[in-house]
Order: structure tokens, then sequence, then C-alpha cells
């Protein structure tokens, strides 16, 4: 991709924020606390907040830093050792906790905020469901802990089996509604996410992989074939919606996935194609094929699970009440173009090593194996 690409990619996405912002501003500003901020969504949940007159605090370890368009507080503390100092003595109406994963974070920053904000939203996970073998709305049954002790769990403890991860987030919810009441407390639960920012490269894989015009004659493996169903959210969606959830101090618990409509594997790929200028020659292969080549799914080939079996509903989560309830997604062809974009902006070193997906070698020998 050459440098005129990366500048008119960026301006759409310029345009595309320009009007994500044009829904009238609240009549008053909301005093904004983010637990996070500078993550994946916190930085275009900031920037939104500012763009609509919020005066925003943001609460981190203070390691990264961003050039914000406007002033934000920045608090600093450490959740890992209990450290919310900070946060002491203070009154937000609104707090957004974006990195929690361990109900003891939840608890602990509970006794300093509770009655000190009006309205919590605490993003969580779809990976909070026990099974993924149906499609099923917020009601479906949560993943049960099966530890000692949940609130004895630490990030070094997930890392090593994330298997605890949906679980210790449900348990999270829990504590959630519980320190701050069901009438005040917003539970999104996003699928993949995706956008500008994705450090994980699932869903960078596709438009980075598929902008290679000339790579393999033009061929692309892809999974499946074609008619598995995808769900994702971009990241300025996702946040965007979470702001606008607390402006109007929604309750509830909310599948943040999107499109609007079913959309398959097929049309996924599709729209990341036009948004990147691209008119690949898609290779289907076979989930039996993937399976016997230990080409792993969600990761090796990212965004995309089997449509059958245990993941028939992974991709078939309900999301009507979110919709309801405002939030609205942007065209994958959209994402993919900025996400493009984002990521040509990115050190040549970082570029040349995709966090996901297959590799060029490893692409090529699949390619082969499956005409032969």
């Amino acid at each position: 991709m050459n440098r005129r690409r990366v500048i008119q990619l960026a301006a759409a996405a310029s345009t595309l924020t320009a009007r994500a912002v044009a829904e009238p501003r609240p009549r008053t500003p909301l005093r904004l606390l983010i637990l996070g901020g500078t993550g994946f969504i916190g930085p275009h949940q900031v920037r939104y907040a500012l763009s609509r007159g919020h005066r925003v605090t943001i609460f981190n370890r203070g390691r990264q830093k961003e050039a914000w368009p406007g002033h934000v507080e920045e608090l600093l503390g450490d959740r890992n050792t209990g450290d919310l100092k900070s946060l002491e003595g203070r009154d937000w109406d609104a707090c957004i906790d974006n990195p929690t994963t361990l109900p003891v974070w939840v608890r602990d920053a509970a006794r300093v905020l509770k009655g000190h904000v009006g309205h919590y939203s605490f993003v969580s996970t779809i990976s909070v469901y026990a099974d993924n073998d149906k499609p099923a709305d917020e009601r479906a049954p949560l993943a049960a802990y099966k530890g000692p002790d949940a609130y004895a769990e630490t990030q070094k403890s997930v890392a090593a089996n994330l298997q605890l991860y949906g679980q210790l987030k449900a348990i999270s919810e829990a504590e959630a509604r519980r320190q701050y009441g069901e009438g005040s407390t917003a539970v999104i639960r996003p699928g993949l996410i995706s956008g500008p920012g994705d450090e994980t490269d699932r869903f960078t894989y596709w438009p980075v992989r598929l902008a290679k015009k000339d790579f393999l004659g033009g061929e692309v493996l892809a999974p499946g074939d074609g008619s598995d169903p995808i769900q994702l959210i971009d990241a300025r969606d996702l946040a965007e919606w979470t702001i606008r959830v607390a402006e109007r101090r929604t309750a509830g618990t909310f599948n943040a996935v999107g499109p609007a409509r079913p959309m398959n594997t097929r049309q996924f790929l599709d729209g990341v194609a036009a948004g990147v200028g691209a008119h690949p020659k898609l290779v289907w292969a076979p989930a039996s094929f993937l399976e016997a080549n230990k080409v792993n799914a969600w990761s090796d080939m990212p965004v995309w699970v089997p449509g059958s079996g245990e993941t028939f509903g992974f991709h078939r989560r309900d999301n009507r009440r979110a919709m309801a309830a405002g939030l609205s997604f942007r065209p994958v062809r959209v994402t993919a173009a900025d996400t493009l974009a984002w990521f040509g902006t990115l050190p040549p070193e970082r570029q040349a090593k995709l966090r996901s997906g297959l590799s060029a070698e490893r692409e090529a020998a699949l390619l082969a194996k499956l005409k032969a």
C-alpha cells in the first residue's frame, strides 16, 4: 500500500468520524470517569466524549500517553495493587469500566466509587455464556466459575488459564450489579472488537491480506464454504455507544454485536475486499480440511468459527436489545478501509509480522494441498 492510498483512507476515516458525532449533544455535559481510557476502545471513547462536550477523567497506570483533542484529566493508580487513592472524595455522573476481568477489581473500586457515580457501565464480553451451540439472547445461561475463590484470581492466573476469562467476567457482571444497583448499571457484552487500534490483528489480518492483490496470483484461502455467520463490532461503534448509554443512563444487559442484519463469511470478505479496493479469488477450504491440517478457527483463520456443532450459535447472538437502545454499525467496508489506513501508519517492524492469521508460507502450502 502506497502513501497516497494511506492518506486517502485516513481522510475517509476522518469523514466518518465527523458523521458519527453528528447526533445532537446532550443538554448537560457529563462528568465522566473512564477506568482505563488508553486501551483499544478507550481512546475512541475519550475523543467522542470530548466532541460531545463532556468533562472527561481517565484512571490508569499512566503507561501510555495520548494526544487528546481537548482537556482530559488523568488520575494515576493501579487496580492490581489496590491503589485507588486518586479516586477518593470525587463525584462523577457516570463511570465506564473498560479493562476489568477480575471481580475483585469491581469490588475494590466500588468501595471508593459507590455513592459517587450516578451510572455505571461495565464492558464485559460474549465469552460469559456457558454454551455457543445455539442462537440465544442475553438471558442465556452464563459460564459457571469452577475454582475455589474467584476473588483470589489475578491477571496472571487468567493468562495461564484462558477458560477463566469468561467465568470471571460473569462474576464481575454480578458484582457490578450488586454494588451499583440494577437500575443504574449497564452490562455491555461485545463480540469481536475490530477497527483502528486492533493490536490482536484478529480482524486486521483480513484487510491487510486482501490488500496484497498480486500475492499468490490473487488467490486467498478462505474458511468454510462462505455460508457461516459472522458477528463483530467496530471499536468506534462500541465506544460511541457506551458514551450515549452513559448520557441516557441506560440500564440492563446488552449483546453488543453487529451487523444489524445477518452476515455470512462470503459477505464479510466481500465487504473487506470492497473497503481495500481488492478483487480476490477466494479459495474456500472446508472446515474438515482446515481441522485435518491443524488450521485453527479464530486464530489461524481470524474472525471465523464453524457455523455448526458446538459453535453453531457463536456468531448468532441476538443483538436486538442493544439496537433498540441505540447501537448502530459502520459497514464492514468502512472498518476495513480505516483499519488498513491505521495499520499503514505503524512501524515497519510491526507491520512485518501479523499477530493472527496464516503466514504467507503456510497459506501457500495449504492452497497447494487443497488443489492437490
